[in-house]
C-alpha cells in the first residue's frame, strides 16, 4: 500500500498549516504520511518546513516532509490537496479596505461578499485555474480541499472553470457556531444534535436539539433575559428570521443591507468596522513569532484546531464514517437555491469520498437571503468565465451592503478604482476601466 501524500498549497500560511498538521498527526493512521509543502515565498516555505518537522516530532509522528518551490512537484501523485493560498497577502487585503473606505463603504472582514470579497475572488481565480490544470495533469484522482475565501465564489469557479469534480470547500463556521451555542446554554457539545444548511458564512441552524428536545426555546429565554446578547448582529438576525446564522456578527453584518450603513446600528450592535486589518496584523505577528522560535530552537505550541480537512483525509483513507459540513455545487441539494451555486450542507465522508446530503427546501426567508448572496457570487464567476468586466460592476450593484451604502454611479467608480489598485493580479480581460 502506497503512502498517502498530502500537498499543502500556500503552506506559508504557517499558523494555519501548523494547526492542520497537529490535527493530522493526532490520528495514528496518518503519522507516516507524505506532507508536500508548497509556497511561492521561500522564507515562508522554509518556516513552514521547520514548523512541520517540529510538530511531527512533538506528536510522535514519522512523516516524510518535503518542501517545493515548484507547485507541480508538490502536487505530483498527491492523494489530497489542501488549498490555503491568499493571493496578494496582507497588502492586497489592506487595499480591499482602504479604497472602499474612501467612498464611505464600511466592511468588517471583507473576504466573502462585498467589494472586498469580489476582488479577493478575482485575483484568486487565475491561480485556481492554474492549480486546477496542474491537478488534472499530475494528480487527477486527488481530492481538492479548499479553505481559501471567498469560499462560495472559489468553489463555483473551480467547478465551472477547471472541470474538477473532487472539490469540497471546508470551513469551521458551523462547528464553532454549535460549540459556542452549546457553551452559551451550558450543554455538553457531544450530546447536542444539529442540522444546518445554506451558503458559506450564511448557513442556518435548522434543528438544534439536546436529548431529543428542541433547545431553541432555551436560547430564546436566554436572549430575552440578557440585553447584551441582543447587541449581536446574528442574535438580531435570529430573532427576526427564526433560525440562527452560522457565522460571527462581524461576518454576518456584511451580507445584508441593514447594519453597516447606519451609525446607530454600528453602535447598537458593537460592529468593529475594519476588524480584519487587525487580524492581518495578528497573523503576521504570529508568523514572525514562529520563525523566531524556530531560529532560536525554542518549542512551538502544538495545538489541534478541530478542522475538517484532517477528518476528511482520515475518513477517506481508513473508511471511518463521519459527517462534516462541506461547500459543494448545488446539484439538487437545496431546492430553493440556484443549481450552479455553492451550498453548505452536511456531507457523509467515508472510503467512498465526500458525499453531500440532500436538504430539500430552506425556510423561505433564509432562502431569500441566500439567493441574493449567490446572485452576487454568480456574477463574479461569470465576469471571469465570460471575460466580461461589466459583470464586476453588476456583482457590486447586487451586493446588499454595497447597494445600501452607495449610489450606482459611485459603485462603478469604486470598481474602477479597485481594478486600478489590483492591476496585474486580475486576468487581462477584467482590467478595463469602464467609467460610468
Amino acid at each position: 500500500m502506497s503512502t498517502t501524500k498530502i500537498a499543502f498549497i500556500g503552506a506559508g500560511s504557517v499558523v494555519f498549516t501548523q494547526g492542520l498538521l497537529a490535527d493530522l498527526f493526532a490520528f495514528p493512521e496518518l503519522k507516516d504520511v507524505h506532507i508536500a509543502l508548497h509556497d511561492i515565498d521561500p522564507e515562508r516555505l522554509e518556516t513552514a518546513y521547520g514548523a512541520a518537522q517540529h510538530i511531527a516530532a512533538e506528536r510522535g509522528a514519522a512523516p516524510r516532509i518535503t518542501a517545493h518551490a515548484e507547485r507541480r512537484a508538490a502536487l505530483a501523485d498527491a492523494d489530497f490537496v489542501i488549498n490555503i493560498i491568499q493571493v496578494g497577502m496582507g497588502e492586497a487585503t489592506r487595499t480591499d479596505f482602504e479604497v472602499p473606505a474612501r467612498y464611505g463603504l464600511r466592511q468588517t472582514i471583507g473576504d466573502t461578499l462585498g467589494v472586498g470579497g469580489i476582488f479577493r475572488a478575482l485575483r484568486t481565480f487565475p491561480v485556481l485555474r492554474e492549480l486546477g490544470r496542474d491537478i488534472a495533469e499530475v494528480c487527477p484522482d486527488a481530492w481538492l480541499l479548499n479553505y481559501t475565501n471567498p469560499m462560495a465564489m472559489n468553489v463555483q469557479y473551480l467547478a465551472q472553470a477547471t472541470g474538477l469534480t473532487r472539490v469540497v470547500g471546508l470551513c469551521h463556521s458551523v462547528y464553532w457556531t454549535m460549540h459556542d451555542l452549546a457553551e452559551l446554554l451550558r450543554l455538553p457539545l457531544e450530546e447536542v444534535t444539529y442540522h444546518a444548511a445554506g451558503v458559506n458564512h450564511q448557513a442556518w441552524v435548522l434543528r438544534f436539539e439536546y436529548q431529543g428536545e428542541d433547545v431553541y426555546p432555551r436560547l430564546d429565554a436566554l436572549i430575552e433575559s440578557d440585553p447584551q446578547l441582543r447587541r449581536r448582529v446574528r442574535v438580531d438576525m435570529y430573532r427576526r428570521l427564526g433560525y440562527y446564522p452560522t457565522e460571527t456578527s462581524e461576518h454576518s453584518s456584511e451580507y445584508v443591507p441593514w447594519y453597516l450603513h447606519h451609525d446607530s446600528e454600528i453602535e447598537r450592535l458593537r460592529l468593529p468596522v475594519g476588524a480584519y486589518l487587525g487580524i492581518v496584523d495578528e497573523n503576521v505577528a504570529a508568523y514572525e513569532k514562529t520563525r523566531a522560535a524556530l531560529a532560536a530552537g525554542l518549542p512551538l505550541p502544538v495545538e489541534g484546531t478541530m478542522e475538517y480537512a484532517p477528518q476528511v483525509i482520515h475518513s477517506i483513507t481508513t473508511g471511518t464514517p463521519r459527517t462534516v459540513y462541506g461547500n459543494v455545487p448545488n446539484h439538487g441539494l437545496i431546492d430553493d437555491l440556484p443549481a450552479a451555486g455553492t451550498v453548505e450542507v452536511p456531507c457523509l465522508v467515508d472510503g467512498l469520498g465526500v458525499q453531500p446530503t440532500r436538504v430539500g427546501a430552506l425556510p423561505a426567508q433564509c432562502a431569500a437571503l441566500n439567493r441574493t448572496y449567490l446572485s452576487t457570487t454568480d456574477l463574479v464567476v461569470r465576469a471571469a468565465l465570460e471575460d466580461e468586466p461589466r459583470h464586476i460592476r453588476h456583482a457590486a450593484m447586487t451586493d446588499p451592503a454595497t447597494a445600501a451604502s452607495l449610489p450606482v454611479e459611485r459603485i462603478w467608480e469604486l470598481c474602477d478604482d479597485m481594478v486600478r489598485a489590483h492591476g496585474d493580479a486580475l486576468q487581462p480581460s477584467l482590467r478595463a476601466v469602464l467609467g460610468t
